[in-house]
């Protein structure tokens, strides 16, 4: 399952999607940021937990939080794996590592998944004053992102058609992928040559004010999410504090 399927065929309903699409990204930012400056792994085993009923609580079954999060539960592992057999501290310190960087990822998992990126762009232009020549630009490279995976299978199948195997040799098979990547990559940059020339004759080069055709509203519960976001690796700090387990970053 892709990462950049569309939300609105994941989720339907729910107070999650329904919030601004900047204070989602606003809580994802603060909940993993604040988390990284924990080295215990009390703080971001307790900041998953929360994160995991806030987004169960919030419209996100666990099923697909589950499918969608699962490199990020691998690439952690990794991380995790590598530092307990290399670094300094042994299985405590590489565990520590692993759930930091899901504790970190995972709120943006979460966001991802009932963030549609038109809104998202727009409430960054509205709320954020992102300039609109970026966000739209962004906004239109995300949307290509998929074409890139479908351009991708349409390379391969064609060189197989035309014969071009590895035949079970590894540096073949490197040597096809390096000619495959930069197959893709001539493509990737002709085709946004040619949106890019297609936003700028529709205006999107311009300096002028624009109109707002689809207004993106900031709630009382949007600053509450924010807000709730921020308080709760701190409330988690506190409580390792209390309990003695608390190892922040520098100390």
């Amino acid at each position: 399952m892709s990462l950049l399927a569309p939300p609105s065929a994941l989720v339907v309903s729910g107070w999650l999607p329904a919030a601004n699409p900047t204070a989602r990204l606003l809580a994802a930012t603060a909940v993993g940021a604040l988390t990284l400056a924990a080295l215990d792994p009390l703080t971001p085993a307790l900041v998953i937990t929360a994160v995991v009923v806030a987004a169960r609580s919030g419209g996100i079954p666990l099923r697909l939080l589950a499918l969608r999060g699962w490199p990020l539960l691998l690439s952690a592992g990794g991380v995790g794996l590598s530092n307990a057999l290399l670094g300094i501290g042994g299985p405590q310190a590489g565990l520590a590592t692993a759930l930091r960087v899901v504790a970190a990822a995972l709120p943006g998992v979460a966001v991802l998944l009932v963030t549609d990126p038109t809104d998202l762009a727009d409430s960054l232009v509205q709320q954020a004053h992102v300039p609109p020549r970026f966000a739209y630009g962004a906004l239109a490279a995300l949307r290509l992102l998929p074409l890139l995976a479908a351009e991708w299978r349409t390379i391969a199948a064609a060189r197989r058609a035309r014969g071009l195997e590895s035949g079970g040799n590894p540096i073949a098979a490197l040597r096809l992928f390096a000619g495959q990547v930069f197959a893709l990559l001539v493509a990737a940059i002709r085709r946004g040559t040619r949106l890019a020339t297609a936003m700028d004759a529709r205006g999107f080069d311009s300096a002028a004010e624009r109109t707002v055709a689809r207004p993106q509203l900031v709630r009382g519960s949007d600053r509450l999410l924010v807000l709730g976001a921020t308080a709760l690796p701190l409330l988690v700090m506190a409580l390792g504090g209390w309990l003695g387990t608390l190892h922040l970053l520098g100390r």
